[in-house]
């Protein structure tokens, strides 16, 4: 399985961004998908989840401002971001899960005015 992360940017604070992962294999309808970030420094965290039947989860922080979302047909997981803040800065990772784990490349997102 290969994951191709994109929709990273320069973003002034309050603003939004929506992040795509196209994932490349057969197992993505059934895969455990989900966003991880990761600030310099700091350790990797999830962002939130989406299970194969869409129940989603996310972390405290997101705080109803992020919303992920998938589309099997396009084997992609979305990660829409509004109201974005100075500390949301990070490398947003995709990851998907099905008795193991893959990463992808990451993608930068900067919240700075």
């Amino acid at each position: 399985v290969q994951l191709q992360a994109c929709g990273g940017g320069l973003v002034q604070p309050g603003g939004s961004l929506r992040l795509s992962c196209v994932a490349s294999g057969s197992i993505f309808p059934i895969a455990l998908m989900g966003w991880y970030r990761q600030a310099p420094g700091k350790e990797r965290k999830l962002v939130a989840s989406i299970t194969s039947g869409d129940t989603t989860n996310y972390a405290d922080f997101v705080n109803g401002r992020f919303t992920i979302s998938r589309d099997n047909a396009k084997n992609t997981v979305y990660l829409q971001m509004n109201g974005l803040k100075p500390e949301d800065t990070a490398v947003y990772y995709c990851n998907a899960q099905f008795k193991q784990n893959w990463w992808g490349q990451g993608t930068q997102v900067t919240v700075s005015s």
